[in-house]
């Protein structure tokens, strides 16, 4: 569905993303790592138009989607939860809901897909008068993705999901993001809980240093001793 293909980005002349090439399959959950600084946020925000393509290609059904604008690629289908969640916080958690059914089709299925957010999100129910910026920091995080999902995705890209919360609200959230992928939803998710991304995810890539340093299947990336090392706090 998604691929990535030698893919070089970054911010004026500074360059943090070089020749990466990643691959999202249709019903996967594909997990990014990498420490604060690695290009995970640069690769997700390149995918999202947001971020310039220096080189390489990024293809989606396999269309070439570098360089097109930011709405054109949400049309496309891949919705972007950022880090720091992007909320409009003076208005309800109904009109941030509203605001992510903007696309003509998923306007049309408005009352369906709330439903099936709060299905998700039980407390979005409960606070829908309530404004955003009044919210927990884990209830803005599931209304950042209840508003990513009233939009329909056809790719969820996520970063930084479980940043700031405490453990149990992370787990409640990565246990949403797998139904959320059982219901047919391919996710890329940028994390640094590296325990929770390879718990959820078929196949992991790592960042460092805005390279590609490993990839390979979950299973196999939670044996390496490489990666216990350097990310999940094995001596």
């Amino acid at each position: 569905m998604l691929r990535i293909r030698n893919l070089s980005a970054g911010y004026g002349r500074i360059p943090v993303l070089s020749e990466i090439s990643l691959d999202v399959s249709k019903g996967a959950i594909v997990g990014l790592l990498g420490s604060n600084g690695a290009g995970k946020t640069t690769l997700v925000r390149s995918i999202s138009g947001l971020t310039r393509v220096r080189a390489g290609k990024i293809l989606f059904d396999g269309r070439e989607i570098q360089g097109r604008p930011a709405e054109d690629i949400v049309a496309a289908g891949i919705i972007h939860v950022p880090q720091g969640r992007m909320l409009f916080p003076d208005l309800t958690v109904s009109e941030n809901l509203e605001l992510g059914a903007y696309l003509r089709h998923a306007r049309r299925a408005f009352d369906a897909n709330r439903q099936r957010v709060e299905g998700f999100f039980p407390i979005l129910r409960e606070r829908r008068r309530q404004a955003a910026g009044v919210l927990s920091g884990g209830e803005q995080q599931m209304l950042a993705i209840g508003r990513a999902l009233m939009a329909m995705p056809r790719l969820l890209l996520l970063d930084e999901p479980s940043l700031g919360l405490a453990p149990r609200i992370v787990d409640e959230i990565f246990n949403v993001l797998r139904r959320i992928n059982e219901d047919g939803v391919p996710i890329l998710l940028a994390e640094q809980n590296a325990m929770k991304a390879i718990e959820s995810a078929q196949h992991i890539y790592v960042l460092e240093s805005g390279r590609l340093a490993h990839s390979g299947p979950s299973a196999q990336m939670a044996l390496s001793p490489e990666i216990q090392r350097s990310y999940l706090g094995v001596a």
